[in-house]
């Protein structure tokens, strides 16, 4: 059995907002070991046309972002909880060897087990390619 992950369901705002903050701290170290830990063995995602499927497949699909998507910075947003479940918007900017600068905007829908880790992650993405001096994170 593994530890527990605080907060733990069911939610409330305090404990959603955390849940959320910790998710884009973890996210923003770029340390795909670190942020794989947040998942359950077996995982669910659906990350834009991609299904990962364990939490070794997030491992790999977080070191392939972050060689390809450099200086990547992301902010998150709570956008709504319920019991288990968390939805968040989020925006992050990074940018590719060539330096082109994007800035990917999207959705996700979260489940949590009853130990704190996260069981689903459903992503919508969408990229805006913008210059450099239109960076705001």
């Amino acid at each position: 059995m593994e530890n527990q992950r605080h907060p733990l369901p069911p939610f409330n705002l305090e404990t959603a907002m955390q849940k959320v903050q910790i998710a884009e701290d973890a996210w923003n170290s770029k340390n795909p070991e670190k942020v794989s830990l947040a998942y359950t063995i077996d995982t669910e995602w659906r990350n834009r046309n991609l299904f990962i499927n364990s939490r070794e497949e997030v491992k790999q699909f977080l070191t392939a972002k972050w060689e390809k998507e450099l200086d990547y910075k992301l902010k998150k947003e709570l956008w709504s909880f319920t019991d288990n479940k968390i939805a968040v918007r989020f925006e992050y900017e990074w940018h590719d060897v060539s330096n082109n600068w994007f800035r990917s905007y999207g959705n996700e829908n979260w489940e949590f087990d009853s130990n704190g880790y996260m069981s689903k992650r459903f992503a919508s993405i969408n990229d805006l390619k913008i210059e450099e001096g239109d960076r705001k994170l």
